[in-house]
């Protein structure tokens, strides 16, 4: 009763003031998005091409248009989260094992697999209004696979 009149005092507010309702927004910002793992992983690769493209120069220019088509993924996919990148990724500076084309080829392709399977997993378990998205992510990683080869 005294909720009420303070409400109406206030010019009568609609807005609830339950505890819950006050303190839960904040959790709900940390619930982690099912789409975290996929951004992360775009940077990841997107990282890892790089560092191939430097340490292999005859595969530079195939392997930046992989890394290009992986960050535009990655800042799509924060859009869709509505979250940032984490600062301070893991994944900035990879190196690269070997420097032998052939065996970075592989490599890549192989993280590209992997890649390819996990967006279309995400994929098969998004909602709608996602699906789209993850079904060209995954298109987009089985085409790398090709161009790989």
């Amino acid at each position: 009763m005294l909720r009420a009149g303070a409400l109406l005092a206030l010019g009568g507010a609609a807005v609830p003031l339950t505890g819950c309702d006050l303190f839960d927004r904040d959790d709900e910002s940390r619930t982690p998005d099912p789409l975290e793992p996929l951004a992360a992983e775009a940077t990841a690769l997107e990282a890892r091409h790089r560092a191939a493209a430097t340490a292999v120069p005859a595969l530079a220019e195939r392997l930046t248009a992989i890394a290009d088509a992986h960050r535009a993924h990655a800042e799509e996919l924060r859009r869709v989260i509505g979250r940032p990148a984490p600062s301070g990724s893991p994944a900035a500076n990879p190196s690269v094992a070997a420097a032998d084309p052939d065996t970075v080829r592989t490599e890549l392709r192989q993280a590209e697999q992997e890649g390819r399977d996990n967006a279309a997993r995400a994929c098969a378990a998004a909602p709608a209004e996602r699906a789209a998205l993850l079904g060209s992510i995954a298109a987009a990683r089985a085409t790398h696979v090709e161009a790989l080869k």
